[in-house]
């Protein structure tokens, strides 16, 4: 078995192998394709990140009460995040690489200048400043993502916001 472990690493490029159905990915094709979403997160580029999933996939958030299976879904979820945190920035700080996944603790910045939709709630702007943590579970074939599990530490951001108490 394969394992790599990276720390804020920076690495780009395609996954060659993609166009060949069947062929497992390298690790390193793994880590460009992570690079590829964080990057499409990161410059909120919803194209860029829908992109890289499937044609059947899931993804799960712990935020959301079901799993999102479209592009769509994905689109309106990134876009309710966006409109919450405009400045969002978001960064790796933490990635572990398997034979078919990726691991990844991350960071998020911004501050909260627009409604945030969550658990079928819309809560209005705090203006606040947060530092949002999280982690997810990437798994991939053929260069793209098949299963997305995303675990975003909604407790802390809402005590961040003032919307618990700390």
């Amino acid at each position: 078995m394969a394992l790599v472990i990276t720390m804020g690493r920076e690495q780009s490029g395609i996954c060659p192998n993609a166009h060949r159905k069947g062929i497992k990915m390298t690790v390193d094709e793994l880590i460009a394709l992570d690079d590829r979403g964080m990057a499409a997160w990161d410059a909120h580029d919803v194209d860029g990140f829908t992109a890289l999933f499937a044609d059947d996939f899931v993804y799960i958030d712990d935020s959301v009460p079901t799993p999102m299976t479209s592009s769509e879904e994905i689109r309106d979820y990134m876009q309710a995040w966006y409109t919450a945190f405009p400045d969002m920035r978001a960064r790796e700080t933490n990635r572990v690489v398997g034979e078919d996944s990726v691991a990844c603790e991350l960071e998020f910045t911004g501050t909260n200048t627009g409604p945030l939709e969550m658990g079928g709630q819309e809560l209005p702007a705090t203006g606040r400043e947060v530092t949002g943590r999280g982690t997810y579970f990437a798994k991939a074939k053929d260069g793209r993502i098949t299963e997305f599990h995303a675990h975003p530490d909604v407790a802390g951001m809402m005590v961040q916001l003032g919307m618990m108490p700390g």
